[in-house]
């Protein structure tokens, strides 16, 4: 067993009409509520460090434990930047083990990302690592990305852009939005699978990825406010349209924010049931069972992606 890049993982997602769940880490008790979800449920995972993580734990930190965590439990992980700024924090994970990594040059015009993102893939694929790249804008606020308008993903220049890049998957804008606060209280979600069709079409087998897609799952949100939170107005992706999405072009769907979420309720219990408790062991014991909980979970119920290792 090994890190791996995605290249398998995506072509068995495609032809399975299933998705990998790309989870984030920042810590260890997170990594093992991922990796242990996962094994549990005999699939294929993305373990995927933002900026802000790789700010927080450090890139050799973070690696080793991922390269323990295939020891551990014996299964292929890919280990993913997730929002990568700029060719600076490329270089840094591709030198410490990362086996995938995406640019975001999204904020800047097309030309200049293109321009960016051909840079970082010449130099990632001359190391062995797979390239994810961002066309269209979501909105919302998660770690250092934000952005107060979305903008939809045009099919036909998803053609040029992944023509003239060379990227190997590429992250769309259909609809959802990072962070627990995406939408106003009143506004339904929905996802425009018209444009995901359309760049199936005209990108036959090659795969797309769905940024801002947490649940927000309502019990973890309800949890944190009956012991002491205040996240009002939370909500998220329906898991019925995540479900669809994965079963088209969809092979990667990225979820940071319910694991946040599961992580802060199962410590907030634990702190509002037991407040003589002080071991870190035993609140973030809890939090590392609550996300083994979330990941089952999503990959039964979101990715459909269970069994994706036989």
């Amino acid at each position: 067993m090994a890190l791996v890049t995605t290249k398998e993982m995506f072509k068995k997602a495609y032809a399975g009409k299933y998705s990998i769940g790309a989870f984030n880490i920042n810590n260890l008790e997170i990594l093992q509520g991922v990796v242990n979800g996962a094994k549990a449920k005999n699939s294929a995972v993305i373990v995927q460090c933002s900026s802000g993580a790789i700010k927080y734990a450090g890139p050799k930190y973070l690696q080793a434990m991922v390269k323990t965590a295939v020891e551990e439990t014996g299964i292929d992980l890919a280990l993913h930047l997730d929002h990568g700024p700029d060719l600076d924090t490329v270089k840094l994970c591709v030198e410490n083990g990362f086996t995938s990594v995406m640019f975001d040059g999204s904020h800047f015009d097309y030309d200049e990302n293109v321009a960016k993102t051909k840079e970082v893939v010449d130099y990632a694929h001359a190391h062995g690592v797979v390239v994810e790249a961002e066309l269209g804008v979501l909105a919302g606020v998660e770690d250092d990305v934000s952005a107060a308008e979305h903008i939809y993903t045009d099919p036909d220049q998803a053609v040029d852009f992944v023509g003239k890049t060379g990227i190997d998957s590429l992250a769309i804008a259909i609809g959802t939005s990072h962070g627990a606060f995406k939408f106003p209280p009143d506004f339904k979600p929905s996802l425009r699978f018209d444009i995901l069709e359309q760049v199936q079409e005209k990108l036959p087998d090659f795969p797309i990825v769905l940024h801002g897609a947490s649940a927000v799952d309502p019990e973890a949100v309800a949890t944190c406010n009956k012991y002491g939170g205040n996240i009002a107005n939370a909500k998220g992706i329906p898991v019925d349209m995540l479900r669809k999405a994965s079963s088209m072009a969809v092979c990667k769907i990225n979820m940071d924010t319910d694991l946040r979420l599961a992580m802060t309720a199962a410590v907030r219990k634990t702190f509002g049931d037991s407040p003589e408790v002080f071991d870190p062991r035993k609140y973030l014991g809890a939090g590392r069972d609550y996300i083994q909980q979330v990941v089952e979970g999503k990959i039964d119920n979101v990715l459909g992606s269970a069994n994706s290792l036989n």
